[in-house]
């Protein structure tokens, strides 16, 4: 089978982890041919190129600045790359006939590329819906309600929809908001697919990990409650910064390591209130981060309390593969929290209610840590492996 991936997440190689990297790997070392289309920003200065390399084809696509960039050029960008995409794809894939087209969200913006590879080879249509666009930005406030580009993106929302065959929603939650949204839309045609992995197994030493944080100069003496990756508005940064304020625990300890919009915001935070219980790393290596982050004992996943949208963060499963216990301050919306509750591997908390995070921070403490990090793993290898995402594409095309 041949598959085409696209793309705006920038995939170097396909040996690299990640959700998309280990699914299209599995894609591979199951016999599929696997090409996957991929921007390359401007800022490095990267012409458009196709290469083939560890057993798939790679064609990068000079772009805009779409990450890390101001609002207008990001949204010039965005609005742009169907266009670049479907140039490149005409040059350098035109004659290559593709069985499959996969995509994911964000964009909403590839209706052309795929409409244009349905046409041409007759291909199946899989949306991996990772992100649920114009909706997520209106509530964080990036968008207006009803304005003139909210409307437009509804309606290039409403055609990926369509053109789609099938849509993979991350949870439960995503496939009922999805249907309440978008009547029109059969519920035969969307199914949980949700984030998954190639998980391997990691393994630390009491001396390793008293090293590790001697590094990052982490106390050996208290539990280190992490939270890792992008620091963003979607991520409810004040309240993180409140938790750490208002925990008092003296056997508790917070690492912040990532990078994003709010960093800065983060910084000044630091910098003005010295906090002894907390520190914050700028984004590691993912070596590196993936060592620091076995030796920390549990978890923290934060979402704005404003979201309608049921996010679902990846970032759950590297937690869950590296066995730590979890605490997810969420949104009342998304069913993150009920389902880490259910499967015995954390606890949940309404973002905004310090009271309840101090509880179930108390909680997770007096509980069997050990016991927890195995619920978690468990619960990972039975819902969020790349095999199980993989039959569920791959029985569509039988």
């Amino acid at each position: 089978m041949n598959v085409l991936f696209l793309t705006l997440v920038g995939i170097n190689s396909v040996e690299d982890r990640g959700i998309y990297q280990d699914l299209l790997r599995k894609f591979r070392d199951e016999g599929h041919q696997v090409t996957i289309v991929t921007p390359v920003e401007r800022r490095k200065k990267i012409r458009t190129n196709f290469r083939k390399e560890n057993g798939v084809s790679i064609l990068q696509v000079k772009t805009f600045n779409i990450q890390k960039t101001n609002l207008l050029e990001k949204g010039i960008g965005t609005l742009s790359i169907e266009f670049q995409y479907l140039s490149a794809i005409k040059k350098y894939l035109s004659t290559t006939q593709f069985d499959l087209v996969l995509y994911s969200t964000p964009p909403i913006t590839f209706v052309r590329v795929i409409e244009y590879i349905k046409k041409r080879d007759k291909a199946y249509s899989y949306l991996l819906l990772k992100d649920i666009f114009p909706q997520n930005a209106v509530d964080m406030k990036m968008l207006k309600e009803n304005g003139f580009l909210h409307r437009q993106f509804l309606q290039k929302e409403k055609r990926l929809y369509q053109i789609s065959d099938t849509i993979g929603c991350m949870s439960p939650a995503n496939v009922e908001f999805v249907l309440k949204h978008h009547s029109e839309i059969p519920s035969s045609k969307v199914e949980v697919n949700p984030n998954s992995i190639e998980p391997i197994e990691f393994q630390i030493s009491t001396e390793e990990k008293k090293e590790i944080r001697q590094k990052y100069e982490i106390p050996l003496d208290k539990k280190v409650f992490v939270y890792g990756g992008n620091l963003g508005k979607p991520q409810g940064v004040d309240f993180l910064l409140e938790t750490i304020e208002h925990t008092i625990n003296e056997e508790v300890f917070f690492l912040i390591v990532g990078d994003g919009t709010e960093y800065n915001k983060i910084q000044n935070w630091f910098s003005q209130y010295h906090p002894e219980n907390a520190k914050l790393l700028q984004k590691l290596p993912k070596l590196d981060y993936d060592k620091l982050l076995m030796a920390c004992d549990i978890g923290l996943i934060f979402l704005d309390r404003n979201f309608l949208i049921p996010n679902f963060p990846s970032r759950l499963l590297s937690y869950l593969e590296m066995g730590k216990p979890i605490i997810a301050a969420t949104d009342p919306n998304t069913d993150l929290g009920n389902i880490i509750e259910n499967a015995k591997c954390g606890y949940k908390v309404l973002s905004g209610n310090q009271e309840e995070m101090q509880t179930k921070i108390m909680a997770v403490l007096e509980n069997d840590l050990h016991s927890l990090a195995e619920n978690g793993k468990k619960l990972l290898y039975e819902n969020y492996t790349v095999q199980f995402s993989y039959d569920l594409i791959k029985e569509k095309l039988n």
